[in-house]
């Protein structure tokens, strides 16, 4: 079963995708399920929030050092059960720039020379080092490791309009990285078709999940940022 199925068969217009290649079997996540996956969230968000306090305080004082605003910034999401929170990172945008709108009147996502973006904080967005504080939010429980990439509210009402099964991503905590990101779909997601793999990836994950996988996500997202191009 590929991602690209799932994505053909989510998009409610289809002519920009190929015919599907192979069916889809989903397992649920179940309760126990979440309550395994709640437990390894506080135990490592709480190991790495500790052994990573030295670099937390390195990049404070390197935003501090080299741009006007307050080291984090906050932004609201949309997170488990389309619940809204207030996400957490390292600013890397310069303090008090308005957000964009596209024609439809989304938020639009920060794409490549992105005037908004400060020379540091565009080194963040690469490494992914802005996310960092996202541990807090994982220890508060708003957020899990590894789940469907949290989106703002106005990504949600566009694509639920456009893609099937949409809101199904929100029936588990949303992640600081996920199957969508291991599968090429780190940072911005410009058109349907890249928004409808993202989601066929966090449809697949939900009812694939296992601790196994998990921990496989998790090792592989450093070679991911490492070596593959998507965040700006």
């Amino acid at each position: 079963m590929t991602s690209r199925f799932f994505a053909w068969a989510l998009v409610k217009d289809r002519r920009d995708f190929a015919p599907p290649t192979s069916p889809a079997f989903p397992k649920p996540l179940n309760g126990r399920s979440l309550m395994v996956k709640r437990a390894v969230d506080v135990v490592l968000s709480s190991l790495s929030l500790f052994f990573l306090l030295p670099v937390f305080i390195l990049i404070a004082l390197l935003i501090k050092a080299t741009s006007r605003g307050p080291v984090l910034f906050t932004q609201a999401r949309a997170g488990y059960h389309d619940e809204p929170f207030h996400m957490l990172k390292f600013r890397s945008m310069r303090d008090g720039v308005a957000p964009f709108l596209d024609e439809n009147g989304k938020e639009k996502q920060a794409s490549k020379k992105d005037p908004r973006v400060t020379p540091f904080g565009r080194f963040l967005r690469r490494t992914s080092l802005d996310e960092i504080p996202q541990l807090i939010n994982v220890l508060r429980g708003e957020m899990s490791l590894v789940g469907p990439r949290p989106h703002v509210p106005s990504h949600n009402r566009y694509y639920e309009e456009m893609i099937d099964r949409y809101a199904s991503r929100h029936k588990m905590r949303p992640g600081m990285t996920g199957w969508a990101q291991l599968n090429g779909l780190r940072g911005e997601t410009d058109t349907v078709d890249k928004m409808a793999r993202r989601v066929a990836c966090d449809i697949w994950y939900a009812e694939n999940w296992s601790l196994l996988l998990d921990m496989r996500i998790l090792l592989l997202t450093p070679l991911v940022v490492l070596f593959q191009r998507g965040a700006y």
